[in-house]
């Protein structure tokens, strides 16, 4: 569960292994605070660090003959324009307070995607705890610039755009608000084909930009999510659903409640894998070490005052004694007293010459 005495200012600057897990409702609420609860009651349950919405206001946002995107008319049924859609898709002020308190009482962070200056605003009086910018305002530097003013962590998505869009906008923002932004590898396409993912992208933005880097993942299933997990993604947004088959734009591309709870165990076991790159023993291999290496043995009986030679010793199991690399310290060497075969050779037992 999200520690809120952390703020994301300090989590972005953190240097863990930990991945960031945002649950992304965004509209699958279908303008429902109860379902909004309900979504946040299963974020919390599953572990995730936070909850995303998005925050609109359909008129400033879409003319009212827009034309839906290709993947809303293929995963929402209803015949109604995107206006349409996306009105009954609103949550208001009072909505969104609502869902801000009820995320604080239940120990998880708030966050939403303001679609213009007016929602920003609007999120900033409801006490949000970050903004997260949707793909398709990357290049809207004015809100970019406007969201930036508040100080407030920025983690932008990166979907449809190039290496210089992205650095268009992480230098605008940088110009108001040098630290506290992650930037997400994403594909915008519901759902994405994992031949288009192309994880190895973060490593480049890792690279150009030297801030947190993670994954909005639109693929169906969990295995791209956990492959950028164990590729580095320090951030990872999944959208999850109450229902997969509801009506509305996203619930097909989103994880029902099982999935996605499944889906958090794993990247938590992926993030505690990844260790400190130190190639060392770990303290559970210790037993393991005594049963499974060798040490060296005497072959045979040797009496003492007898010169050890090679033929004198064997390495068996268990690992206790000495290592077979300390064979050049033992032949050539003197035994004090008699050695019965299958002793555990120590220095000891022997003196040299």
């Amino acid at each position: 569960m999200a520690n809120l005495k952390k703020d994301i200012t300090q989590w972005l600057a953190d240097e863990s292994d930990d991945c960031f897990i945002i649950g992304e409702i965004g509209v699958n609420h279908n303008g429902s605070v109860e379902l909004a609860k309900k979504l946040i009651d299963i974020a919390v349950e599953s572990g995730a660090d936070a909850v995303k919405f998005q925050t609109f206001d359909t008129e400033s946002l879409v003319t009212r003959t827009a034309k839906k995107a290709k993947y809303q008319i293929e995963n929402d049924s209803s015949q109604d324009s995107q206006y349409e859609m996306l009105k009954r898709l609103e949550l208001s002020e009072d909505d969104f307070s609502t869902c801000k308190s009820y995320c604080d009482k239940n120990g998880i962070i708030f966050l939403s995607t303001p679609f213009d200056e007016k929602a920003a605003d609007l999120l900033e009086r409801v006490g949000v705890s970050g903004f997260k910018i949707s793909s398709g305002d990357l290049t809207n530097l004015p809100l970019l610039k406007h969201i930036a003013a508040k100080g407030l962590p920025m983690i932008i998505s990166t979907g449809m755009s190039n290496l210089a869009e992205i650095e268009e906008a992480v230098l605008a923002i940088k110009d108001i608000m040098p630290s506290g932004i992650g930037i997400l590898h994403c594909v915008s396409n519901y759902p994405a084909h994992p031949a288009e993912a192309n994880l190895r992208v973060m490593d480049t933005l890792k690279y150009a930009f030297d801030c947190p880097i993670g994954w909005s993942d639109h693929t169906l299933g969990d295995a791209i999510s956990i492959a950028a997990v164990a590729r580095g993604a320090k951030i990872l947004e999944k959208h999850y659903t109450l229902d997969a088959n509801m009506q509305g734009p996203d619930h097909k591309a989103s994880l029902e409640p099982e999935a996605f709870s499944e889906l958090i165990r794993k990247i938590r076991d992926v993030s505690l894998s990844l260790g400190t790159g130190i190639k060392r023993p770990q303290p559970s291999e210790a037993l393991t070490a005594e049963a499974a290496r060798r040490s060296i043995v005497s072959a045979r009986e040797i009496k003492a005052g007898a010169i050890i030679t090679d033929s004198d010793l064997i390495c068996k199991r268990p690992g206790t004694g000495l290592k077979p690399n300390m064979l050049q310290y033992v032949i050539g060497q003197k035994a004090l007293f008699d050695i019965a075969e299958d002793h555990l050779i120590s220095f000891s037992d022997i003196q040299p010459l």
